[in-house]
């Protein structure tokens, strides 16, 4: 299912109530999530560009698409 999400744009919710979008590069079978162009949001008003990371499977609790599928 996540299949569907590769080079969109997602929104993702960490735990500790982290949040950031960024465009969905590749994923691993225990979804360990690469995603391109993130920006970490801080705040309705704050945005911080972190460019590439690899996020770990187990902080992963939601991941939706800003476009349509």
């Amino acid at each position: 299912m996540i299949t569907l999400y590769l080079d969109k744009h997602i929104f993702i919710q960490l735990n500790g109530n982290r949040k950031i979008t960024g465009v969905l590069r590749g994923f691993d079978p225990f979804m360990n999530l690469v995603v391109d162009e993130t920006m970490e949001i801080v705040s309705a008003t704050e945005k911080n560009s972190i460019g590439t990371v690899v996020l770990r499977g187990n902080s992963v609790i939601l991941v939706e698409s800003l476009e349509k599928i």
